[in-house]
């Protein structure tokens, strides 16, 4: 089946919002990764922080190689129901029955926890692949639109962050408001169980809301060739070679590296750091919903101004010197004191507005990989959706891998305490994990930006692909 005229315009905004809305299960678990698993398993279950890092780095090594897999396993999948929804339809249940068991570990010690959570951690991230990998291929035949992709993807993270936001707003604002506060093991579980229903919930709403568009979507090509582990290796290869996608991927990796850096760390840094109290770091936690919605319009105005090459760096640029800024300027000495009345709306209002721009870069620059998708069929004469965002897929969890092992890793060299209560840390242990947070995520981040230099397809490009592919297709009709 060839893609039909229903795909090739802009896509409808009740479209957008289905497709949208099951990116809040992946908004769900990874704010529960960044935000709450190393504070969870380092202070209130005990395990040691390195080891939760390590945890995470194994199972990034299984994603490696399982996320690929997924995705040309769904590029080209044969049913009636297409290529993706079968996987999105049976992800739904393993992936939130194993994100409540994650919230509910058993006392089983140092050696124990640590084989439960990589266990779980690795099951975790295999289930999400079959959700989020399909789902998120769907972008690029739901339109062929250049800045429509940018929309769609715009409405993914608008509900990803906004899911992700409004559980960490019921954590603190419900769950962590008992004696224990943060170090309530029972606040946790509790987590564990909303959590896992909304996922199942949202993936579900995705699946369905989409359905009706399986028979506007591509099927796989029939080479004739048999599939063997030769063939499935060589094809992936020849799809990942592009060096557009080389320096697209490599810059996402290290955008997801210094996010999840900086999510690991963040409650530390905002309780201990910076200290605020619980109420104050709600109202931080709610502020995320305003940089999202500005992040939600500015990405979709800057493609349509800029272009996505340019939109990303420009927008980069600006969010990347702002975030480690009132840092710096606390080593510095020039920032007011903790307990000062200034500081808070100081630090909260750098922070919607960085954020924001950050949302900004992810959207455009998550946008980006559908343009590969035509690029890559006039080369190879396959469309290879899943295999691309398998990539972005991985990149994105690496949020939890390699951030969360920088995050523990600095934690362990700095000698941070565990169960500490706020105030009581020393000053120096204070200083010191601010002076290795604030250039760690500079250096992160500007190295992305220059790998973001190196793609080549703009607007003229696109537009070029899709001519040809046209031509290519009604050639073949006739």
């Amino acid at each position: 089946m060839t893609q039909t005229e229903g795909a090739t315009g802009k896509a409808p905004v009740w479209l957008k919002l289905a497709h949208g809305s099951g990116a809040a299960a992946f908004g769900i678990k990874n704010g529960g990764f960044d935000y709450f698993l190393l504070l969870f398993y380092g202070t209130v279950i005990g395990l040691e922080p390195g080891l939760v890092g390590l945890a995470i780095l194994i199972a990034l090594v299984v994603d490696a190689i399982s996320d690929p897999l997924v995705g040309y396993w769904s590029d080209n999948f044969r049913s009636r129901w297409g290529r993706r929804h079968p996987f999105m339809y049976a992800a739904a249940l393993p992936v939130a029955l194993s994100y409540f068991l994650l919230w509910n570990p058993p006392d089983w010690g140092q050696t124990g926890l640590f084989i439960y959570l990589t266990v779980l951690a690795v099951l975790i991230r295999t289930f999400i692949t079959f959700y989020e990998t399909p789902s998120s291929a769907l972008i690029p035949e739901l339109t062929t639109d250049y800045a429509d992709r940018t929309s769609l993807q715009a409405y993914r993270l608008l509900f990803g962050w906004s899911a992700g936001t409004g559980m960490s707003v019921v954590m603190f604002g419900v769950l962590l408001t008992g004696p224990l506060g943060m170090r309530d093991p029972d606040a946790y579980a509790t987590y564990g169980i909303i959590a896992s229903v909304l996922i199942f919930a949202t993936i579900m709403m995705s699946a369905l809301g989409t359905h009706s568009r399986i028979p506007y979507l591509h099927q796989p090509v029939e080479t004739g060739e048999r599939y063997s582990v030769g063939r499935i290796f060589r094809e992936m290869l020849q799809t990942l070679s592009e060096k557009s996608f080389i320096a697209l991927f490599l810059a996402t990796m290290l955008f997801a590296i210094a996010s999840g850096l900086s999510a690991a760390l963040a409650f530390l840094m905002l309780n201990y750091f910076w200290g605020f109290s619980e109420y104050q770091i709600f109202i931080w936690t709610c502020s995320v919903f305003i940089s999202a919605l500005l992040g939600f319009v500015l990405a979709p105005w800057a493609t349509r101004r800029l272009g996505k090459k340019r939109a990303t760096i420009l927008l980069g640029v600006l969010a990347f010197t702002i975030q480690p800024m009132p840092v710096l300027l606390r080593l510095a000495g020039l920032m007011p004191e903790n307990g000062d009345p200034l500081l808070f709306p100081l630090v909260l209002g750098v922070n919607v507005i960085d954020l924001a721009l950050i949302i900004a870069v992810q959207v455009v620059s998550f946008s980006m990989i559908a343009d590969l998708v035509e690029s890559n069929e006039l080369r190879t004469g396959r469309r290879s959706e899943g295999v691309y965002y398998a990539a972005v897929t991985f990149t994105r969890k690496t949020t939890q891998g390699l951030g969360v092992l920088a995050a523990g890793l600095i934690l362990s060299f700095v000698n941070f305490p565990e169960g500490a209560q706020p105030g009581s840390v020393a000053a120096d242990t204070l200083w010191n994990l601010g002076a290795l947070y604030a250039p760690a995520i500079l250096a992160v981040y500007l190295a992305a930006l220059l790998c973001i230099a190196r793609y080549r397809i703009d607007r003229n490009a696109h537009e070029e692909n899709l001519r040809r592919l046209a031509q290519t297709r009604k050639g073949a009709a006739s």
